[in-house]
């Protein structure tokens, strides 16, 4: 009986993380799915086609620099206050972001104004999902039964295409209008609805409890040194290991789901709902896709499920090219699929539990948040300005598909010098502080003979 009780709590609170999430992530995806259509047009019009292309993909850059901030102050304070209070914190910040973007008048209006203000709004999105990624796996995996981490740390992860599914949909419905209409209004309308859902996802959130495993070393947390002073004194191994491990995932997602679009859009000239719809079919299914990953995971260990994720989102890096320059829409859903559904599904549901199991509760939700965000900062946000530099210099997507196989290499040998984590003990893998306050933590996460 207290087994199932446990249980039904560790469900309840994955899926209120999962509803949270989504939120956070419908309003993010926003901006990189509207950059495709209207952000051109309309905050960088006084700009040539290639140089707006890359001032929209370096103000989305922009705010994975911003990201590690807000990892670092919402880690720090998750660690010495509670997890539940800086995952409230998180879901507000980004939604008033989100909803500004919607109220934002355009370049035509007020001029230089316009682009400046969407940095802002932006960098404030970026600081808010800083703080998000850590702490709801981190709920997630302190309240999970231990030889079902890797299934409900994945579930908070279906947030993640659960959102872009969100936000790809809803502008796509409003994309149908007239273009005069959609650009004058219809692209605010999805950004204005953000209000709602964050409105339903603070309510949920207020009204989880906080994690056993922090409640149980509250006062110790407070009692020691600052969580990043920690971090680095006992995980810096680990933390940079850690970092370096997901490079295939963030530069391949990004730019399979986000830079692709405005490339078959300006490049291949398909219709943009060609790529939109492909994009919500590979991100309907990584719905499913993730707590699959996450089983197979719990079953076959950490590394390996991991290790194929890259291996494979670097295998497709040029059948994606081939898939989607025919322009069938067919083909395009396939490249889609085979990039966001398995590469993406593998890697990004795995990597909650599997990080996560690398730090000590002291230091999770720092740990985790900072070595997440800042590898999202070193590979993400140049992936996607660094494909339109590449196209633009030698009008072809062979380099692209380069760098995604180079970031593939670079997980693979990053994964391989961490320890496996599946299956054992949360006192195991973690650094125990005993009553006279000895901090026995060690560089636990990386791989010994």
């Amino acid at each position: 009986m207290r087994r199932s009780s446990t249980q039904k709590a560790a469900g309840k609170v994955a899926l209120a993380t999962m509803i949270g999430t989504a939120t956070e992530w419908y309003d993010y995806f926003l901006y990189g799915t509207a950059s495709a259509l209207v952000f051109e047009k309309l905050f960088f019009s006084n700009f040539s086609q290639v140089a707006g292309s890359m001032a929209v993909f370096a103000v989305f850059g922009i705010t994975l620099v911003v990201r590690p901030v807000g990892a670092a102050i919402f880690g720090h304070f998750g660690d010495r206050l509670g997890r539940k209070s800086m995952l409230a914190v998180s879901i507000l910040v980004m939604g008033i972001g989100t909803f500004m973007i919607g109220l934002l008048p355009t370049y035509a209006s007020v001029g230089l104004w316009a682009p400046l203000a969407l940095v802002v709004l932006r960098m404030l999105q970026g600081f808010a999902v800083g703080g998000e990624y850590g702490g709801a796996t981190t709920m997630a995996i302190e309240y999970a039964p231990p030889n079902r981490r890797g299934l409900y740390a994945a579930i908070p992860q279906v947030g993640n295409p659960l959102g872009m599914l969100l936000g790809t949909s809803t502008l796509y419905l409003f994309a149908q209008l007239p273009e005069a209409q959609f650009l004058a209004w219809g692209w605010r309308v999805p950004f204005l609805l953000s209000a709602v859902m964050v409105a339903i996802g603070l309510y949920i959130r207020l009204n989880i409890a906080e994690t056993p495993a922090f409640e149980r070393t509250r006062a110790v947390h407070r009692e020691r040194a600052a969580p990043l002073a920690l971090l680095w004194r006992h995980y810096h191994r680990t933390l940079v290991l850690v970092i370096l491990a997901p490079a295939a995932l963030n530069v391949g997602f990004y730019i399979y789901s986000t830079w692709s679009l405005s490339y078959l859009t300006y490049q291949v000239g398909v219709p943009i709902h060609v790529p939109l719809v492909a994009v919500m079919i590979a991100a309907a299914l990584n719905v499913f896709a993730q707590p699959l990953f996450g089983m197979l995971s719990d079953r076959f260990g950490r590394r390996p499920v991991y290790i194929g994720g890259a291996l494979w989102i670097g295998v497709v890096a040029f059948p994606f090219f081939w898939l989607i320059q025919t322009g069938s829409p067919l083909l395009v859903t396939l490249a889609m699929i085979l990039s966001i559904t398995i590469g993406h599904g593998a890697t990004y549901s795995v990597q909650a539990s599997f990080f996560s199991e690398a730090f000590d509760t002291g230091v999770r939700y720092s740990g985790l948040s900072i070595a997440y965000h800042l590898s999202a900062a070193l590979f993400s946000g140049p992936a996607t300005f660094l494909a339109a530099v590449l196209v633009a210099w030698t009008h072809h997507t062979w380099a692209i598909s380069a760098a995604i196989i180079a970031a593939s290499l670079l997980s693979i040998v990053s994964t391989v010098a961490l320890k496996e984590t599946a299956g054992l003990p949360m006192t195991d893998i973690l650094g125990i502080v005993d009553p006279a306050g000895d901090e026995r933590a060690t560089d636990v996460g990386v791989r010994t003979a």
